[in-house]
């Protein structure tokens, strides 16, 4: 990948900026230079970034992907926009095809007419019109809907990723924790390829200064894959919980994922996201979610762009420390740490 020069003039709106990928991306857009304008609902819930760069350099401005008029002026004037809103289940009004579809296809649009140079989408590994997923055929169809705005929009497909505020390890660990056991959906054999978010933010920024990446479809993974079981067998030695590994066949996975659904819409928000589990994310679950081999040959993949991923041995363990016993000063198992 080109390096990239710092140059304050240059102006980037990113959707979502607030959230867990986005507050990375807004970070390493500030190290480089840009002025970063940071499109998200609650700009009130924004102050967090405003360490990330210089005095005026991070500046926070009310959007909502489901009201073009606000998404129209969060990109005006900007050279570049980056779209990372995405939802993880429905909530209310913020459907998976209000926020995925509609609003990629609303960014795009807003992006062309307003003559913006450069148009990222954030999407991911396994979307596809045809999907058993909902969530997967809702990023079919986000990818569909931006490129219908701006055809050359370079669309970014990450693995499972992962940092410091994931929903994934830091999920786990907690249900690790608290359970006995640890649940292997369908076998537990599905495939990963974890991704740290640092890495996926700065291939985000490098893009932007990357013509040949124009209309292409990028899928970043990390430099190893592995199963659903050998994760969660990873979360377990790093917490220092030793706990039983249970298969779970689809049907009683299905009935487990109804009951958590039930009881999070039932408790009217009060049941925790992160012991919810829907029945979407059980199929998801169940399909490999690893980089193609035609991106690897093209490269179209981090190593590609000249990156060299992180693996979850080096990061990892840097955040699910809190989650042993006795904090930091735990010894993890079979670490020898």
């Amino acid at each position: 990948m080109s390096s990239i020069t710092p140059n304050p003039a240059r102006l980037v709106t990113v959707f979502g900026g607030s959230g867990f990928v986005g507050r990375h991306t807004v970070r390493v857009f500030a190290q480089m230079g840009w002025r970063v304008r940071v499109a998200c609902r609650r700009p009130d819930l924004a102050y967090h970034l405003q360490p990330l760069g210089r005095v005026g350099q991070i500046s926070a401005t009310q959007a909502n992907v489901r009201y073009p008029a606000s998404v129209l002026a969060a990109v005006k004037g900007a050279d570049a926009v980056v779209n990372l809103v995405g939802v993880r289940m429905p909530k209310g009004r913020q459907s998976f095809e209000s926020v995925h579809a509609f609003g990629a296809r609303t960014i795009g649009r807003a992006a062309r007419d307003s003559g913006v140079k450069t148009v990222l989408h954030v999407s991911a590994i396994g979307a596809d019109a045809n999907a058993s997923s909902a969530y997967a055929r809702s990023k079919a169809q986000g990818e569909a809907g931006i490129l219908d705005g701006f055809a050359d929009a370079t669309i970014v497909r990450p693995s499972l990723i992962f940092g410091p505020e994931d929903d994934f390890f830091n999920s786990f660990a907690a249900i690790a924790r608290i359970s006995p056991f640890i649940p292997l959906f369908g076998g537990g054999q599905t495939k990963f390829q974890p991704v740290y978010v640092g890495d996926v933010a700065r291939a985000l920024a490098g893009f932007c200064d990357n013509a040949a990446s124009k209309g292409k479809i990028y899928e970043l993974g990390g430099p190893e894959v592995k199963t659903f079981e050998e994760l969660m067998r990873f979360v377990s030695s790093i917490t220092g919980r030793r706990r039983l590994f249970v298969p779970i066949p689809l049907p009683v996975a299905n009935i487990q994922a109804f009951a958590l659904e039930l009881a999070h819409k039932l408790s009217l928000g009060i049941w925790p996201e992160w012991l919810t589990l829907t029945r979407d994310q059980v199929t998801l679950l169940l399909s490999d979610n690893i980089v193609s081999d035609a991106a690897d040959a093209d490269g179209r993949t981090l190593l590609g762009l000249g990156i060299t991923p992180e693996s979850i041995e080096t990061i990892v363990p840097t955040y699910l420390y809190r989650f042993r016993k006795t904090g930091q000063f735990e010894k993890p198992h079979g670490l020898g740490a």
